[in-house]
């Protein structure tokens, strides 16, 4: 594993190693032009690498303690598949990113043998670290999950180990793509998403201009929300920003005060007469 640390890392390595998310990755590939690009990159980035010329057995990759593996079946010979799919059984929190050229049907085989992602040659070299940064990502969340306690939130329930949210025990029936969405703004705690990190953190691509996905998807887990749970409303719209999630009694709802999270504070009493005009 390289270690190319300097004595004054750069604005962009400070950042990486501050986060602390730089994965490890490990390279099988013998293409040098496209190699010194990448390591060149991420060199850069403060990530630590290995590349390698030929395929190692799984325990070897279990010693080098990498996250991630950016593997050329090309390389591999006639033994690429079987080797692609023995790694993906025996390491199953590995990220596999094929890169490599390819046929539709050799994709198609690749994904479903195992491998997380697939890029084909020739492509740009920070495509495809963006692709390894969003299979970590996932990775890491799904074995977060495991230990995750509920959220508590309103009416709410969010179940991370079951990829659900539920109102008084019964699910509301998200698309794992909605429960990542909504996952994303309850762990936010109140502060405001732009678009752009929502669509980069939940769909793990640098948002296209003029998408609108964000925007459809959150349309849609708010109607489920509010039919599940009519006395709150959970997302609000920061209009041309993005969106909060905090749970506010709807307008004119009735709402018992002990079920009020305690950062909304219950409103002082009130004559009767006062309350009967509203």
């Amino acid at each position: 594993m390289t270690d190319r640390t300097s004595e004054h890392p750069g604005p962009e390595r400070q950042g990486a190693q501050a986060a602390g998310a730089a994965p490890r990755v490990a390279i099988i590939d013998t293409d040098s032009g496209f190699l010194q690009v990448l390591t060149k990159r991420l060199d850069r980035l403060g990530w630590e690498h290995r590349t390698l010329a030929s395929p190692v057995p799984p325990e070897d990759l279990v010693a080098m303690r990498v996250g991630a593996l950016i593997v050329d079946l090309g390389v591999l010979g006639p033994q690429a598949w079987e080797y692609l799919e023995r790694v993906t059984a025996e390491l199953p929190g590995l990220g596999v990113v094929v890169c490599g050229r390819s046929s539709v049907a050799q994709r198609v085989r690749g994904l479903r043998l195992g491998a997380d992602d697939w890029l084909a040659k020739p492509c740009h070299p920070e495509e495809l670290i963006a692709r390894v940064e969003a299979v970590v990502r996932r990775r890491r969340r799904t074995e977060s999950r495991a230990q995750a306690e509920p959220v508590l939130v309103g009416e709410l329930e969010i179940r991370a180990d079951r990829f659900q949210a539920f109102v008084a025990g019964h699910s509301i029936d998200l698309t794992r793509r909605e429960f990542e969405l909504i996952e994303l703004l309850a762990g936010a705690q109140g502060r405001v998403l732009e678009r752009e990190e929502i669509y980069q953190r939940v769909w793990g691509y640098a948002m296209a201009r003029g998408d609108r996905s964000v925007d459809v998807f959150v349309r849609k887990l708010r109607q489920k929300l509010e039919k599940a749970s009519p006395q709150w409303r959970y997302i609000h719209t920061h209009f041309g920003v993005g969106y909060r999630f905090a749970a506010e009694p709807a307008e004119g709802a009735i709402v018992v005060p002990d079920t009020l999270p305690a950062d909304v504070a219950a409103p002082a009493a009130q004559p009767a007469a006062e309350r009967t005009a509203l």
